[in-house]
């Protein structure tokens, strides 16, 4: 049996790598739904255990983040951000930094998924209204929003999965790295200039763009002061789960908005492909695959964070970022230095998601949504940037990480 259950979980990783597969119209929530009820239904992990291997605090986690994003999008928060950013700036330069940096950071407050979301269509209307070349600046969308989700454990999915597990307070993880995704940004910044240099000649835009967008006034304000309280308590130490959920609870609490126009925003697939995810990787433990790949990964990956890193980036090109730290998440205990070990698959599994146009979801976001407006970029065109771009920002964001260790 066995060699079922290893078949199941081969399949069910590829299917959430690859999203897809020929003739099936399937995406990645229903690869690991599949996959966690096939290894149930054979055998290879119980229901009660399949129940217990679910991380309820993730899950509470990131479904109060999607609250509180769907809240802010509504008010036109994103929209605003956006429009007035990218309005400010007079030439391609100015265009491209505003686009990088103001997307990493947002990133590293709110997911990042959910800012390529919103930015993708505002980026591609203004570069087409001053006649630009829409490709590096929505490839800097791409790349910065990734590496400016690492600097928090509200970025990211696979953060957020790190932030539970590890139990390292908001405030510390952002202190260490935070320096590690701004000196991503500014390499993201630096490598697209040098790729396109025809783009960012010295020029000034002729046209100005349109910055007008609509807000929903006492929705802004209370999904802002929402927001700004969550981020103080959580830099304050407040459980980040609980404080969240509290977060969301209170912008649901309202005349104004019905509920059913808040929870049509929330990505609900999201939520079971993390459930299909966690019973699957309970499985692996479960059958004694992850004792496996620990006894066969360990002595590589404590051999020094930038082993670890390694086969991070590794493994998040092989099956996802997600699927790697759950695979990973049993072992880290193990290590002599477990705060370390969190933070450097933290860094390594989200900057590694810029290597390829295929690396993460939010790549995707934009590719899909470009592609809509007949905007291709292809797979060998973001890899121009996409590798110099992981390489440089892994090596500067580990040396930083070691350095202030």
């Amino acid at each position: 049996m066995l060699g079922l259950y290893i078949i199941i979980i081969i399949f069910t990783l590829i299917g959430v790598a690859l999203g897809r597969v020929p003739f099936f119209k399937m995406n990645r929530a229903s690869f690991a739904l599949i996959g966690a009820t096939s290894l149930i239904l054979v055998g290879a992990i119980s229901l009660e255990k399949a129940y217990l291997s679910i991380d309820a605090n993730t899950l509470v986690l990131l479904f109060a983040m999607m609250v509180l994003n769907a809240n802010l999008r509504l008010a036109g928060f994103f929209d605003s951000i956006a429009y007035k950013l990218t309005c400010w700036a007079g030439t391609p330069k100015q265009l491209l930094a505003v686009i990088i940096f103001s997307s990493g950071v947002l990133s590293a407050i709110f997911l990042n998924d959910t800012i390529v979301l919103m930015f993708t269509p505002l980026v591609i209307a203004i570069t087409t209204s001053l006649k630009r070349n829409p490709v590096p600046y929505l490839i800097g969308l791409m790349t910065s929003a990734n590496i400016g989700s690492a600097a928090t454990l509200t970025g990211n999915p696979q953060n957020m999965i790190i932030g539970i597990a590890s139990g390292i307070p908001y405030g510390a993880f952002a202190s260490r790295l935070a320096p590690a995704a701004f000196a991503g940004l500014i390499i993201s910044f630096i490598v697209i200039l040098l790729l396109y240099p025809k783009e960012f000649r010295k020029e000034r835009f002729q046209t100005p763009a349109e910055c007008t967008v609509v807000i929903i006034k006492p929705l802004f304000y209370k999904s802002i002061a929402a927001t700004s309280g969550l981020l103080i308590v959580l830099f304050l130490g407040a459980p980040i789960a609980l404080s969240a959920l509290g977060a969301a609870a209170l912008l649901l609490f309202t005349r104004r908005v019905e509920p059913q126009k808040i929870f049509s925003e929330i990505d609900f697939t999201l939520l079971v492909f993390f459930s299909g995810l966690f019973v699957t990787t309970g499985a692996i433990e479960a059958i004694g695959l992850s004792d496996f790949f620990f006894n066969h990964f360990k002595s590589i990956a404590e051999a020094g964070p930038i082993n670890l890193s390694a086969v991070s980036v590794l493994l998040s090109n092989l099956i996802s970022n997600v699927p790697a730290v759950l695979l990973f998440k049993p072992l880290i205990g193990g290590f002599s230095s477990p705060v370390e070990a969190w933070l450097t698959l933290a860094l390594s599994t989200t900057f590694a998601g810029n290597l390829t146009l295929l690396g993460s979801v939010a790549n995707l976001i934009v590719a899909e949504s470009a592609a809509k407006k007949g905007i291709r970029i292809s797979f060998g065109e973001y890899l121009k940037a996409g590798v110099p771009i992981t390489l440089l920002s892994l090596l500067a964001g580990m040396a930083l990480l070691i350095l202030w260790s």
